[in-house]
């Protein structure tokens, strides 16, 4: 998620560090928080393998500040990621989110189709935090006040993300 989101962003604008972890903070950062060392890392990685260069500038005050570009491959690279994403891109909701964010970079209509498609697949299968005797739990049977509040807010998010995929799947396909 952190390369894609890092991908994503620099495919807007060239950034410098400080400001590709703020925005990546924004978008993620309320559920996972992004460290240097997490960050710097993985911009580290993506420059390695050719997907940005780096370039120094001067800063505000007396230390050079290094500003990030996407190259050509860095591009391909997020198309390829836009386009085929994990499965766990999919199934987990902060990591979908972010790809959420970039999927409109893709030109093709069909193909942003498609991932929305996988995702409401996903929802649409059984699913439940607490199971007993191989059957999920509903809420109306959780005796537990707390573990009854996550099953509803589960149920009443998954209700609306399923209605929004169903709207901008019927709005991509026409």
């Amino acid at each position: 998620m952190i390369e894609l989101a890092i991908l994503g962003f620099l495919a807007e604008q060239p950034l410098h560090g400080y400001e590709l972890r703020t925005r990546i903070a924004h978008l993620v950062g309320h559920a996972r928080p992004i460290s240097d060392g997490t960050l710097y890392p993985a911009i580290n990685r993506l420059e390695q393998a050719g997907l940005l260069t780096r370039r120094r500038e001067a800063g505000p005050a007396a230390a050079q500040r290094h500003t990030l570009e996407l190259t050509d491959a860095g591009r391909a690279e997020l198309t390829r990621r836009l386009t085929h994403p994990a499965d766990l891109d999919l199934s987990d909701s902060t990591r979908f989110f972010a790809l959420l964010a970039f999927l409109g970079r893709l030109p093709d209509r069909h193909a942003q189709a498609a991932v929305l498609r996988r995702r409401l697949d996903f929802l649409e299968q059984p699913a439940s935090f607490f199971h007993t005797d191989a059957r999920p739990q509903r809420a109306a049977d959780q005796t537990d006040l707390f573990r009854r509040g996550m099953l509803e807010v589960a149920r009443a998010t998954s209700r609306a993300e399923k209605a929004w995929l169903r709207d901008a799947l019927a709005q991509l396909e026409t």
